[in-house]
């Protein structure tokens, strides 16, 4: 074989395997689309406590309303900025009863893994043994996988909000939204394959 044809053939051969790696992922990422939340599940029904990643104004409003309609005892902020007052989340809240009495505030998260293990160990500490998790729909299947992992005996409830700039049911149409899903995806498989590699709680930081 000329060595012509030897790199014809290994150009082939990259290019198949560059296609197939796309292909992949893009099937991948129409899967991981597929899976993520449409609606709150069980809207009505009440759990312990509620905890709120960090990350939007509507996941914080929306966690505050559920406070107020008595879905849980207490509220717990995951991942707030040490920079961030609890007056200045107060004063975000608005008029939102049972503040003062039902917020707590976590600030060592730095990440969604961190929100886990922060929240477990607020969870474990105040004996709840139900959770409502809201956050972004799109962030929600890796922030359920980190919360299981770091607190297996918990009953978790989903609560998703939908922000309105993501365009979920039309994302291949938005470069925005469909770069959002992708990275978030790509952090969702890697958690996934870390939970594989060591199923237990993660060590505390």
């Amino acid at each position: 074989m000329t060595g012509r044809a030897h790199r014809r053939r290994r150009a082939t051969a990259g290019a198949i395997f560059v296609i197939g790696l796309g292909g992949i992922l893009i099937a991948g990422l129409f899967s991981f689309v597929g899976k993520l939340p449409r609606q709150v599940e069980n809207p009505d029904g009440k759990t312990g406590a509620i905890v709120v990643l960090t990350g939007g104004s509507e996941r914080l409003a929306a966690g505050l309303a559920l406070l107020s309609q008595g879905q849980a005892e207490k509220l717990f902020i995951s991942g707030v900025d040490r920079g961030t007052s609890r007056e200045a989340i107060r004063a975000r809240a608005g008029a939102a009863d049972r503040f003062e009495c039902c917020v707590v505030i976590g600030r060592d998260a730095l990440n969604t893994e961190g929100n886990a293990r922060e929240t477990a160990a607020w969870l474990k500490a105040q004996g709840y043994g139900s959770l409502r998790v809201v956050t972004a729909s799109y962030h929600m299947p890796r922030s359920l996988l980190e919360m299981r992992r770091a607190m297996p005996g918990v009953a978790l409830v989903s609560h998703p909000v939908f922000p309105r700039g993501v365009k979920i049911e039309s994302w291949w149409r938005s470069p925005g939204t469909a770069s959002l899903l992708l990275t978030e995806a790509a952090k969702y498989w890697a958690a996934t394959v870390r939970t594989w590699l060591s199923p237990g709680p993660a060590p505390a930081a």
